[in-house]
């Protein structure tokens, strides 16, 4: 759920970006972090939390050209949860408060599986938390483009965005910073014109 930050005249906005074990969420960020435009002193630092073999990472931006509803300008927190299972806590842990979903899928067609588990378990997620993904505003993005044995993107688009109104999918290479910000700009549009629909939150 946003936040509204009084002090600061800002609308917090929470971005997961989920998906299989190296699957690309952490490309994402990084590739984000390094190339947002912001004005100085309107980015975080990029904070990595690890475990043994795995991180969760997050930041937050002000875009230059941030939307302002209702005189709250939007600044965008994004967050990575670990791959790995072990740390489902950890997952949930994240989930608290999301407001938008990134779901970073790998094309390579012997990830299929994982890919299908973590999105079942991203819903299971949801549901221990009392959240529907249905109500939450999210993309899919289908990494890893450009290695030879990537599926089709109509087989991700049946495995993984079969519903009577898709949601809108990208195709990326993450570490190429190909459909990057594509993604990003789609999340970020869904949500603005959500609050700009719905208002804002109340302040906390």
């Amino acid at each position: 759920m946003a936040i509204i930050n009084q002090a600061t005249k800002e609308l917090q906005v929470k971005i997961v970006y989920y998906g299989p074990a190296m699957g690309g969420k952490t490309t994402n960020l990084v590739q984000v972090h390094d190339h947002v435009q912001t004005t100085a002193g309107n980015k975080g630092k990029l904070v990595s939390l690890a475990t043994s073999s795995d991180r969760t990472l997050f930041f937050d931006f002000l875009p230059i050209e941030a939307m302002t509803i209702k005189g709250f300008k939007t600044k965008f927190q994004l967050y990575t949860v670990p791959g790995q299972v072990i740390y489902n806590t950890t997952r949930q842990l994240v989930l608290r408060g999301v407001d938008g979903i990134v779901f970073v899928a790998d094309s390579q067609y012997e990830k299929m599986p994982e890919n299908v588990e973590s999105f079942q378990n991203l819903v299971d997620n949801l549901n221990s938390l009392k959240l529907n993904l249905m109500d939450i505003p999210y993309v899919l993005q289908y990494n890893k483009r450009d290695l030879p044995n990537a599926a089709p993107t109509e087989y991700l688009d049946y495995l993984l965005n079969n519903r009577e109104v898709q949601v809108p999918s990208f195709s990326a290479t993450a570490h190429k910073c190909e459909g990057v910000f594509e993604t990003l700009n789609m999340i970020t549009r869904m949500l603005l014109q959500k609050y700009l629909t719905q208002g804002t939150p109340q302040a906390l």
